[in-house]
């Protein structure tokens, strides 16, 4: 049997590049200060770095497939840049206002559930970051540990966070209480 790992899930715009509305143009990814550093520093701790994103300005029409996967390379190539490869992306095109519910936009944890079935991941041993309450919510459906930076549009959501989620300035930050928590701990 293979030995489940843990994870840090990831939100993409405002956790890991700065929030630009609706981001289309791969000349305009640019990483959150010290994204890179957090993210070695969280894969030298022995986690692996998934990151789930809602990408609904497809199902609005405000940018096309093709154009998330343009930005998607972008991001890639920056992070490979830099020696941070990521574990996997899962992303949700999705929006309710335009089809019906699903099962893998934000708040719901289908794009989780489908990571650790991909990648073996232990999910109440994992954590869930990002910069609205959307991002978090999953690590307390799913038993994990959940942390909101103020970057992006965290500071209009810290109000709002679920109880037990600890809120912090930005990334580097989130990486330092995951790295000094230890295993098991909440």
């Amino acid at each position: 049997m293979t030995r489940l790992r843990p994870a840090v899930f990831l939100d993409r715009d405002g956790t890991l590049i700065t929030e630009q509305h609706y981001l289309s143009d791969p000349d305009r990814v640019e990483l959150v200060e010290g994204a890179a550093e957090a993210l070695a520093a969280l894969r030298e701790a022995g986690h692996l770095l998934v990151v789930v994103t809602n990408q609904s300005g497809i199902a609005k029409g405000l940018y096309s497939l093709e154009d998330y996967h343009r930005v998607a390379a972008e991001f890639d190539r920056q992070l490979a840049a830099v020696g941070v490869p990521l574990d996997a992306t899962y992303f949700c095109p999705h929006h309710p206002d335009v089809q019906a519910p699903c099962a893998c936009r934000k708040p719901s944890t289908g794009m989780h559930l489908q990571a650790a079935a991909d990648l073996g991941i232990d999910l109440p041993a994992s954590w869930y970051v990002g910069d609205k309450v959307s991002d978090v919510r999953p690590g307390v459906d799913l038993g994990g540990r959940s942390i909101l930076v103020r970057t992006g549009h965290g500071r209009d959501h810290e109000a709002d966070a679920p109880p037990g989620t600890r809120v912090v300035d930005a990334l580097p930050d989130a990486a330092r209480l995951i790295r000094s928590v230890a295993p098991g701990e909440r």
